[in-house]
C-alpha cells in the first residue's frame, strides 16, 4: 500500500513538473469566493465522473486555477481543463484523504495585479454513479422539433453518441417526433421510445430482440405516451393522452401544455395485449411509476368535471388550466394474476409549507423503496414550462414531505430520476439562464439530505452557453445502447404489431 501511494505521488508530481503553467508568486488575497462557470464551488461528485472543467465568470485579463490534494496538484491557465487520466489519479488520491476533497485555488489578473480568491473544495464521494446518461435534445422553439435526437453520454468521459435521430425516417412534410425513452431497471438492452406522426409507433428492444408496436386502438384514447417498465416483468404501463399547448404573450412561463383527456393502460410485451387500468371520465391520469418491489404503481391524477356548456374538451380545459391540480395516487399490483387494486390517494399538498392547493407530478421511488421524489408547482401537468416548479420528497415510512431547498433554484426544476444505487439523482434545471434545460446531479447523503448539485461536465466549460438545445428526460443507464440508429430507423419504416384490447390481461383468447 505504501509503495502504491508513493507511485501515485510521484506520478502526480511528474504531472506538475511537466506542466508549464504555474500559480502566480505575487498576488493579493480576496475575501470572496471566485465567480466561476459552471458553479462547482463546494459540490459533491462521484469518483467516476468526468473531469470538472470551469472558467472564470467575470471580467479579467487572465486566470490561473489549481486542483490540489496534499502535495499533488494540477495547474491550468485561462480554462481549467484537466486531462482525464490525470483527473482520475487526483480523484483517487482525494478519496484517501480526510475530508475526501480536491482543493481549488483560482487566481485572476486585472492589469498587472493578480488576485487569489478564497479556496473552495470539490468533495469526492466513494458512491459511484451509473456510467451512462441518455436524454432528448430539442431546440427551444416550442413548435419546431425536426432537429431532435435521443443521445447518450458516458459520464466517465465526454463520449457522446446518438441513439436515434428524428430525421432518419422523414423530414418536413413527412416529419416525425421522437420522445419518452425509458429503460427497465437501468438496462440499456431493455428500452423503448415513441415515434409520432410519420412512421409512428413504439419501438421496444428487449435482450437483442426489437419490435415496433402500433398501440392505437379504438378502446383507448391514444397510443402509449409516458411509460413505466415493471421492474422485472415484461409489462409496461403507459398513460394515453390528448395533449395540447397554448402560447402566452406576456406570461414568463411562455407556454402551457395540458391534456384534454388522459388515462392509464398496461401493455403485455409477450402477448401484445393492452387494457385500461384507470379511465375515469372525471379524472386526468398521467405519469405512472413503479415501486422497486413491483407490487405498487404510483401515478398522478387531476379531478376535472367538464362543463357541459362548453362544446370542445380543449376549450373547457383552457378555461380552467390554472386551477388544474394533480395529486399522487398509488394502487396495488399482484404479479401472479397481473391485476391491479383500486386507487389510493397518497399525496395531495403539503399542509404546512404550501397554504394553497398545488400540482404534484412525476413520482419516482428510490431503489430502496423508502423515498418518493416528485415535482411541485402551482398548477398544471407540464412543469418543465413552469418557473415555480421545484423538487420535493416524501418519506414513505414516516409520511414526512419537504421541499428540497438544498437542490432547488429560483428557476425551473422538473424531470428527475434516481441512480440505481439510490445515492444520486439527476434532474432538469433552467437555473443557468431561464431558457435552456440542463442536467444536474446531486448526491443523497446518509442523513437523508442532498449535497449541492453540479452541472453535467463538458470538455469545454463554455459548451452549454453556446449549445442552443434543451436536455429533456435525463435517464441514467448501466451501459450504452448498442443498437445502431439506422437499425431503429429501418424498424420504424415497417408496419407495427397491432395491440389486442382485452378487458383484463390474459383474456385475449377467452
Amino acid at each position: 500500500m505504501k509503495i502504491q501511494t508513493l507511485l501515485l505521488s510521484l506520478s502526480l508530481g511528474a504531472l506538475l513538473m511537466a506542466c508549464s503553467t504555474k500559480v502566480p508568486e505575487s498576488f493579493t488575497e480576496s475575501d470572496t469566493l471566485p465567480c466561476i462557470y459552471p458553479d462547482y464551488v463546494n459540490v459533491t461528485i462521484p469518483a467516476n465522473i468526468a473531469p470538472l472543467t470551469f472558467q472564470l465568470d467575470e471580467e479579467a485579463d487572465a486566470m490561473v486555477a489549481r486542483y490540489k490534494v496534499g502535495d499533488a496538484e494540477m495547474v491550468c491557465a485561462d480554462k481549467m481543463q484537466p486531462a482525464i487520466d490525470d483527473w482520475r489519479e487526483l480523484v483517487q488520491s482525494a478519496l484517501s484523504t480526510q475530508p475526501s476533497a480536491i482543493q481549488v485555488d483560482v487566481f485572476a489578473r486585472h492589469g498587472e495585479q493578480w488576485t487569489h480568491y478564497q479556496p473552495f473544495n470539490i468533495f469526492v464521494s466513494p458512491d459511484s454513479i451509473d456510467p451512462w446518461l441518455s436524454f432528448r435534445l430539442i431546440p427551444p422553439s416550442y413548435v419546431t422539433y425536426e432537429e431532435l435526437t435521443i443521445n447518450q453520454r458516458c459520464l466517465e468521459s465526454y463520449d457522446e453518441r446518438v441513439i436515434y435521430d428524428n430525421k432518419l425516417c422523414g423530414f418536413e412534410a413527412q416529419g416525425q417526433c421522437i420522445n419518452c425513452h425509458n429503460y427497465q431497471q437501468y438496462n440499456p438492452e431493455r428500452m423503448l421510445f415513441h415515434a409520432r406522426q410519420y412512421c409512428g409507433g413504439t419501438v421496444i428492444a428487449y435482450d437483442g430482440q426489437m419490435k415496433k408496436v402500433n398501440m392505437k386502438n379504438d378502446s383507448i384514447i391514444s397510443a402509449g405516451v409516458y411509460p413505466a417498465w415493471h421492474p422485472w416483468m415484461k409489462l409496461i404501463v403507459f398513460s394515453t393522452n390528448h395533449t395540447n399547448q397554448n402560447f402566452f404573450t406576456t406570461n414568463p412561463d411562455k407556454i402551457e401544455v395540458y391534456d384534454s383527456m388522459s388515462d392509464l393502460i398496461v401493455y403485455d410485451l409477450d402477448t401484445d395485449e393492452v387494457t385500461n387500468i384507470e379511465n375515469r371520465d372525471d379524472e386526468l391520469e398521467v405519469f405512472p411509476a413503479w415501486a422497486p418491489d413491483g407490487r405498487t404503481l404510483y401515478f398522478c391524477s387531476a379531478h376535472f368535471v367538464r362543463d357541459s356548456t362548453i362544446s370542445e374538451a380543449t376549450k373547457d380545459i383552457v378555461a380552467h388550466y390554472d386551477s388544474l391540480h394533480y395529486y399522487i395516487y398509488r394502487k396495488s399490483f399482484d404479479p401472479d394474476t397481473k391485476q391491479f387494486g383500486p386507487r389510493e390517494l397518497l399525496l395531495k399538498t403539503h399542509p404546512v409549507e404550501r397554504q394553497e392547493d398545488a400540482s404534484a407530478l412525476l413520482p419516482r421511488i428510490s431503489p430502496d423503496g423508502r423515498y418518493l421524489l416528485f415535482s411541485m408547482a402551482d398548477h398544471g401537468v407540464f412543469h418543465i414550462w413552469h418557473r415555480d416548479a421545484d423538487l420535493w420528497m416524501m418519506d414513505l415510512q414516516t409520511g414526512d414531505v419537504r421541499s428540497l431547498d438544498e437542490v432547488n433554484s429560483p428557476d425551473t426544476e422538473s424531470y428527475h430520476s434516481w441512480s440505481s444505487s439510490g445515492r444520486w439523482i439527476v434532474f432538469s434545471s433552467r437555473r443557468d439562464d431561464g431558457s435552456f434545460t440542463r442536467p444536474f446531479f446531486a448526491h443523497f447523503n446518509a442523513d437523508g439530505h442532498f449535497d449541492k448539485p453540479f452541472e453535467l461536465p463538458t470538455a469545454d466549460p463554455d459548451y452549454h452557453r453556446q449549445f442552443l438545445k434543451n436536455y429533456n428526460i435525463p435517464e441514467l443507464m448501466r451501459g450504452p445502447v448498442t443498437i445502431a440508429p439506422h437499425s431503429f430507423a429501418d424498424l420504424l419504416k415497417t408496419d407495427g404489431v397491432p395491440v389486442k384490447y382485452v378487458p383484463r390481461l390474459g383474456t385475449a383468447n377467452q
